[in-house]
C-alpha cells in the first residue's frame, strides 16, 4: 500500500510539472499577437478551418462561430453592406474561423430599444457603448456587460497593450473592465446648429453667429425672405436646444449620468465641478422656454415638430431648410456635401461653446465596445474585435467599404469614383466602437478648414474631469427611471414651444421631477461626487 501511495504521489507530481510547463508555454505564446493581423488574405480562405490561428496562439478555433456586433443606426438596404461583409468574413474565417454580423438598433426610439435589448438577456457578443450618451454605467450596474479582465490580454493582446493603464482604469465598473475605449481616435463632438453662410450675409449678418440671439435673427431672415423654406426643419426627438441652453446661458458642465432624452444633472461649473446642479432649475430656463415659444409662434419650425419623422438633413441639402444641428464631426463632412448640392452655401456652425467658452474635452469612453453579459463566445468576440481594430484591411473595409466601389485613393486621400451613385453604392456600418487614427484615410469629403475649428476648440477646452467617476444608482434606480420618464414626456414640448405658457410649463416640469425623486437622486449624486473628489484630490 505504501509503495502504491509513493507511486501515486510521483505520478501526480509529474502531472503537475507537465501542467505548469504547458501553462507557461501557452502564456508565453499569448504575450504576443494571438492572431495574425497582417493584411495577407491570399489563398483559399474557405478551406481554412481556423487551425492555423489555433496553432499560433494555442487557442482552439476549430469550431466555426458567428459573432454579433450591435451598432446604432439605420441598416443599409442597397446590398453594399453584404458585399463588403463577404470580404470581411473571408478574412475573419481565415484568421479566427468566425463570421461577423452587424445588428442594428435603428434611430426611431433608439434609447428605449438599446436599453431593452441589453435588459432582454439576448446573447449579444459585441455592442457599441458610450458613457456620456448610452447609459453605459447604468447598464453596467444592471449587469449588462461581461467583465473582461481575464480575457483581454489573451484574446485581444495588441489592443490590450496599446491602451494605457490609466485609460483601462476609466473603462472599469468597480474593479472590472467592462468596455474597450475608442481612445486612439481624434474627434470633437461638441454640439451646435449649422446655418447657411450665404443666406446669413444676405440677411445682413456679417459676423459668425455666436449666441441664440444671433441665431434668431438668422431664422427670421429665412422666414421673411426664403419662401417655401422652413427656417429650422427639426423633429422633437432632438434635445439639442437643452444642451445649447446649458452651455450658452450657464456655466454648468454635464455629468456622465443619463436620464434618457436629456440629462437632468450637471455640475455647477468646471471650477465647482463636484457640486451637483441642474439647468432645468436655473432661473434663466423659464426665460429660455419663453424664447422657444416665441420662435415656435413665429413659425421657425413646422407645426407638427413633435411628431415629424422626416429626413430634416435631406431638407437642408435640398435647400428646403435653413438649418440643421449635430456636432463638429458631422459638420466637417456636411460642409463639403452642401458645397456640392447647394453651391456657394458656405455652411457655418454655431457651436454652443462659442458663446462663453464653456467646452469640456470629450471622454475617451464617448465611444467604445463591450461584450454582452450573455455572450456565448466572448473569446472569439474579442478576437474579432482585435481584427477590426488591428488589421488594416479589415478596418478599412468596415469603415470605408470596397476600394474601387465606395472610394479610390489619390495623393493619399479618399475620393468617390467617377461612377459612384449614393443610392446604389453608398455604404456604412456605423462602427463607432474602436476607430483608430493609424488606419484612417483622409477624405475629400472632409472640409479642409476643419483644422482651424479644432484649433479654436483647443484654445478653450478644459480636461474631462469625470474619467473615473461611475455613479452607482442602486439606491435610487426607481427614481432615476421615473425622472427619465418625466423628461421624455415633458421636455420636448418646452424646447419647441408647444407646452403652452412657458413659466407654467417649466414649473410643472420641476414639480413633476421633484415628485419623481429629483432631490433624493441629487443628494445621492452629491454624496458620491464628494467621495470622488476625495479620491482624485485627496
Amino acid at each position: 500500500m505504501g509503495n502504491l501511495k509513493r507511486v501515486s504521489t510521483i505520478v501526480l507530481m509529474l502531472i503537475l510539472v507537465f501542467s505548469i510547463a504547458a501553462c507557461g508555454s501557452n502564456n508565453n505564446k499569448n504575450t504576443g499577437n494571438t492572431n495574425d493581423t497582417s493584411s495577407n488574405t491570399s489563398g483559399d480562405s474557405s478551406s481554412n478551418t481556423g487551425n492555423d490561428s489555433a496553432d499560433v496562439g494555442k487557442i482552439d478555433t476549430s469550431e466555426f462561430e458567428t459573432i454579433s456586433y450591435v451598432v446604432l443606426g439605420d441598416k443599409p438596404k442597397n446590398g453594399q453592406l453584404e458585399a463588403v461583409m463577404e470580404k470581411v468574413n473571408a478574412i475573419m474565417k481565415e484568421k479566427i474561423n468566425a463570421k461577423l454580423e452587424f445588428k442594428w438598433v435603428e434611430w426611431a426610439d433608439w434609447q428605449t430599444k438599446y436599453n431593452l435589448l441589453l435588459a432582454s438577456g439576448e446573447p449579444i457578443d459585441l455592442i457599441t457603448i458610450g458613457t456620456d450618451w448610452l447609459d453605459t454605467w447604468g447598464n453596467a450596474q444592471r449587469g449588462a456587460f461581461l467583465p473582461l479582465n481575464d480575457l483581454l490580454e489573451q484574446y485581444a493582446p495588441q489592443t490590450f497593450a496599446e491602451i494605457p493603464q490609466e485609460d483601462w482604469e476609466q473603462s472599469k465598473f468597480k474593479d472590472d473592465i467592462v468596455l474597450i475605449p475608442e481612445n486612439h481616435y481624434t474627434q470633437w463632438v461638441n454640439h451646435g446648429v449649422y446655418y447657411r453662410g450665404d443666406w446669413a450675409k444676405e440677411f445682413g449678418i456679417t459676423e459668425p453667429i455666436k449666441d441664440f440671439e444671433g441665431l434668431g435673427k438668422y431664422f427670421q431672415g429665412v422666414k421673411d425672405k426664403k419662401e417655401g423654406v422652413v427656417p429650422y426643419d427639426v423633429n422633437g426627438g432632438t434635445s439639442t436646444f437643452y444642451n445649447g441652453f446649458a452651455t450658452t446661458y450657464t456655466d454648468n458642465i454635464e455629468l456622465p449620468i443619463s436620464t434618457g432624452y436629456a440629462n437632468v444633472y450637471y455640475a455647477k461649473s468646471y471650477d465647482d465641478r463636484y457640486t451637483v446642479d441642474s439647468p432645468i432649475f436655473n432661473d434663466d430656463f423659464i426665460k429660455f422656454a419663453g424664447l422657444m415659444k416665441e420662435w415656435a409662434d413665429k413659425g421657425f419650425w413646422r407645426e407638427d415638430v413633435l411628431n415629424y419623422k422626416g429626413d430634416t438633413r435631406a431638407a437642408l441639402k435640398a435647400g428646403l431648410s435653413g438649418a440643421d444641428s449635430h456636432h463638429t464631426q458631422t459638420y466637417k463632412g456636411l460642409r463639403v456635401e452642401m458645397d456640392k448640392q447647394q453651391p456657394g452655401s458656405e455652411l457655418q456652425m454655431f457651436s454652443y461653446s462659442d458663446t462663453r467658452g464653456n467646452l469640456i474635452s470629450m471622454p475617451i469612453t464617448h465611444g467604445g465596445t463591450s461584450v454582452g453579459a450573455h455572450s456565448k463566445h466572448p473569446e472569439r468576440a474579442l478576437m474579432a474585435y482585435e481584427l477590426i481594430r488591428q488589421d488594416k484591411e479589415v478596418y478599412q473595409l468596415i469603415n470605408y467599404g470596397l476600394e474601387g466601389v465606395q472610394y479610390e485613393i489619390k495623393d493619399g486621400k479618399r475620393f468617390r469614383p467617377a461612377a459612384y451613385d449614393e443610392a446604389k453604392d453608398g455604404f456604412y456600418t456605423d462602427f463607432w466602437g474602436g476607430r483608430v487614427d493609424k488606419f484612417e484615410i483622409p477624405s475629400d469629403t472632409d472640409w479642409s478648414g476643419i483644422g482651424d475649428v479644432y484649433a479654436k476648440y483647443d484654445q478653450i477646452k478644459k480636461p474631462f474631469p469625470y474619467g473615473k467617476f461611475v455613479f452607482d444608482k442602486a439606491s435610487v434606480d426607481p427614481e432615476m427611471t421615473a425622472i427619465s420618464q418625466v423628461i421624455g414626456e415633458q421636455l420636448p414640448a418646452i424646447l419647441f414651444g408647444k407646452a403652452g405658457d412657458p413659466a407654467a410649463a417649466v414649473n410643472a416640469l420641476r414639480d413633476k421631477l421633484k415628485a419623481a425623486g429629483y432631490d433624493k437622486v441629487k443628494d445621492e449624486i452629491q454624496k458620491q461626487l464628494d467621495a470622488y473628489k476625495t479620491l482624485v484630490e485627496g
